[in-house]
């Protein structure tokens, strides 16, 4: 597959949310996010420049009843996009993970882009809202990706005292070790498993 074919574009429309999420894995991280929840768009913002993913996502959710619906169906989304993006997954690294430093924030976060979907969180955020947005949804969303991706997602706090800084850096953290598991590597012939598919 040719690297500039690595383009998804999902739509899925409920009673709860509609939603249109376009994401090219080789972009500029370009980025045109509009979800309704402001802390929300600013983190997809972030994962979009720092994993240098163009990402253009719209949501039109049931904010009059909370969040909940709108984060995790966008990571339903975004992860059946990475899913379609990454395709057969040949010539990929497949693993990736990074460890992201803000402030007093210090989160790791591993990937595997294996075919099997696991989510493991380890966080203390110390606050239930970040502006308009609800911090337990962040486990939410990440699980609702690594679900719709099938894909393995260790995200560890290691420090910090900020929710702000943690949360951002969780998003970042998961931008960077997505960029390198997606990456591609010329030594990899086929995909790198020794069961022939992933």
């Amino acid at each position: 597959m040719a690297k500039d074919d690595r383009i998804s574009k999902i739509d899925r429309k409920t009673k709860e949310t509609d939603i249109s999420l376009t994401l090219n894995l080789d972009g500029e991280g370009k980025s045109k996010v509009n979800t309704g929840i402001g802390f929300f768009d600013h983190m997809l913002e972030g994962f979009s420049k720092h994993g240098f993913f163009d990402l253009d996502v719209t949501i039109k959710g049931d904010l009059n009843v909370d969040g909940h619906h709108s984060v995790e169906d966008c990571g339903i989304v975004l992860g059946k996009a990475i899913k379609e993006a990454v395709a057969d997954k040949k010539g990929i690294n497949r693993y990736g993970y990074f460890i992201l430093p803000m402030d007093d924030a210090l989160v790791l976060c591993a990937v595997d882009l294996c075919g099997r979907p696991y989510l493991n969180f380890e966080a203390d955020i110390p606050a239930a809202m970040v502006g308009e947005l609800d911090t337990s949804l962040i486990k939410e969303f990440f699980y609702a990706v690594s679900y719709s991706a099938e894909m393995n997602i260790h995200i560890k706090q290691i420090s910090g005292d900020n929710a702000h800084h943690i949360i951002e850096a969780m998003f970042k953290a998961f931008a960077k070790a997505l960029d390198a598991a997606t990456s591609y590597d010329p030594r990899i012939n086929g995909v790198l498993s020794t069961k022939g598919s992933i």
